[in-house]
């Protein structure tokens, strides 16, 4: 058998330089009256098992949530209950005794999976800044077919407790928050997706597709045009509108993520980095580097080196 390496594309690109990662998987079991206020550090991703409940998050209104739903909070406080208006207890106490699986109130009216979804780069601020503050992926909605399934998968690997079960758990949450925002990108508008908005355009995609293929390539507006199959001016144009940015600009900024990461992860030198990057010298590649960054590829890696993960 012959296994070939799984097409890379502009969001796997994000995701995998951003280090995203499951943090933790949790279940929530209530019933009766009850109000339960998270204080998020990172983006929680849990999805209704069966019941259901409303989610109210700081600043929003308050959503209804199914059995089958998803829902993504980015990092700020939210509210989960059996009804809207009820005084909220700190999850913290609840789940005091074990941080993993907590009961609260009387009975099993509504059960949830999931946790925390963690990311060890700045890179991921190229993705969080396009969620909205809670969206919601509801059971059914376009792109989520597969969820029922990986929630079903999730839900049997933690009741039956196999060797292994919490590292399943976590791999099935990436798989469940991967496919919630492939659910949110086909469900959302287009101009609240930012750069995302291109994928879902194909002339836009071909060419989103062919920078992040060669993301050493210094692109020129001709090459990126004949991978979208439009005329030069036809593709820039609608390229800034989907995207948000010329696309030369959008190529070489993307170049310059991915010598942060390699700054980042590697032992190579600037140098070595910069002609891997296709730069004919290093004052070429530190001057391009500093328009995105802000600090010169040295700096930067000094600056990487010092923050404690």
């Amino acid at each position: 058998m012959i296994v070939q390496d799984a097409p890379v594309g502009p969001l796997s690109d994000v995701l995998i330089g951003s280090g995203f990662s499951a943090a933790c998987s949790v279940r929530l079991t209530a019933g009766g009256d009850w109000a339960l206020r998270f204080r998020p550090i990172a983006l929680k991703f849990n999805a209704v098992l069966h019941g259901g409940c409303w989610l109210t998050s700081e600043g929003g209104s308050a959503v209804r949530l199914d059995a089958g739903d998803c829902f993504i909070v980015v990092g700020r406080p939210f509210v989960l209950s059996s009804r809207p208006g009820l005084p909220a207890v700190d999850a913290a106490e609840v789940f005091s005794n074990s941080p993993i699986c907590a009961t609260y109130g009387s009975g099993d009216d509504v059960a949830l999976l999931g946790g925390s979804v963690a990311f060890a780069d700045a890179d991921a601020s190229h993705l969080l800044d396009l969620l909205p503050c809670s969206p919601v992926i509801r059971r059914g909605a376009d792109g989520a077919a597969p969820m029922g399934w990986l929630l079903d998968q999730f839900d049997r690997e933690w009741q039956e407790g196999r060797p292994g079960a919490r590292a399943a758990c976590d791999d099935l949450l990436r798989l469940m928050f991967i496919q919630g925002l492939r659910a949110h990108l086909s469900n959302a508008d287009a101009d609240t997706l930012g750069w995302l908005a291109g994928l879902k355009d194909p002339a836009v995609a071909a060419a989103l597709r062919a920078i992040h293929a060669e993301p050493t390539r210094a692109w020129r507006l001709p090459e990126l045009a004949a991978q979208a199959g439009l005329s030069r001016t036809a593709f820039a144009e609608r390229f800034r509108n989907r995207v948000g940015r010329p696309p030369v600009e959008y190529a070489a900024t993307w170049r310059m993520r991915v010598a942060a990461r390699r700054l980042r992860e590697g032992r190579q030198s600037v140098s070595a980095v910069a002609h891997e990057l296709g730069f004919l010298s290093d004052s070429a590649f530190g001057a391009a580097f500093r328009r995105v960054h802000g600090l010169s590829p040295g700096r930067y890696r000094l600056a990487s080196r010092r923050i404690v993960p």
